[in-house]
């Protein structure tokens, strides 16, 4: 097969005439910006909202080619829940400080805990999400999730405030539910008990009430799982079945122990 010929059946097989990765790499470009313009001393607000009105525009006409889907003007919308985000993103961070014996400051937290990153993109997407404008929050996760390790759907629903320790491993699906004051730690997943696509706008993640604290990788699993306030989940815990408030669930291996050393 000649060179033309391999370009043509390539472009043949080339059906999808809006994924573009200039999306992708836009809205990454758009993340960082919008985290910098949020939490850095050194980044001018007012000048840089501007920038990200227009990048945001540039976004929405590349994302929004359904007919009559006006993302542009999301914006302004957007703009007005910033500062309720950023409050809720300081209350998290504070949280962490105040009970990491690891942290040392809030400075710290934003600027090197994953768990707190990956937070942030979530509770910045979920707006978008909320607004139902297409890929843009999906991407903003995933951008989180390729740099953290950390996969949050943005359609989740997270109270605050919120903490994931180390992070690493964690998933938490679109229709779960986390109420205030809930602690993860690395490895946890909440999903699904299974994927069919007839499920699509069904509640098929579980619901994790306040105060309670998931120990390191736990799976809980399905949508009418509910998790009751106060409890803790231990480590390696599986899941697919609601526990009352203040329970105790913890998962017992067998272990065994053998000495190899000579007896002298």
């Amino acid at each position: 097969m000649n060179l033309d010929a391999v370009i043509k059946e390539i472009k043949s097989h080339k059906k999808l005439p809006n994924l573009k990765f200039e999306i992708k790499e836009r809205t990454e470009a758009f993340t960082k910006h919008l985290f910098y313009t949020l939490f850095d001393e050194d980044t001018e607000v007012e000048e840089n909202l501007k920038k990200l009105g227009k990048e945001f525009e540039t976004l929405a006409d590349l994302v929004c080619w359904k007919p009559n889907t006006p993302c542009r003007n999301i914006w302004e919308e957007y703009l007005e829940k910033l500062p309720e985000i950023l409050q809720k993103l300081n209350a998290d961070a504070q949280a962490i400080a105040e009970n990491d014996p690891a942290a040392n400051s809030v400075e710290e937290v934003c600027l090197s805990y994953p768990g707190f990153f990956a937070i942030a993109i979530y509770r910045l997407s979920h707006e978008f999400y909320q607004f139902g404008l297409p890929l843009v929050p999906r991407l903003m996760t995933e951008c989180a999730h390729n740099l953290t390790g950390t996969d949050i759907n943005p359609g989740a629903k997270i109270g605050v405030p919120f903490f994931i320790d180390h992070a690493t491993g964690v998933v938490i699906g679109e229709t779960a539910v986390i109420k205030d004051n809930v602690k993860v730690y690395q490895g946890v997943t909440l999903g699904a008990l299974y994927v069919d696509r007839n499920l699509r706008k069904v509640k098929r993640h579980p619901t994790i009430e306040e105060n309670v604290t998931i120990y390191a990788n736990a799976t809980i699993l399905g949508g009418e799982t509910v998790i009751g306030a106060n409890s803790v989940i231990g480590g390696n815990v599986w899941l697919t079945k609601s526990v009352p408030a203040n329970s105790m669930v913890s998962h017992t291996p067998q272990i065994n122990i053998k000495n190899t050393a000579q007896n002298e």
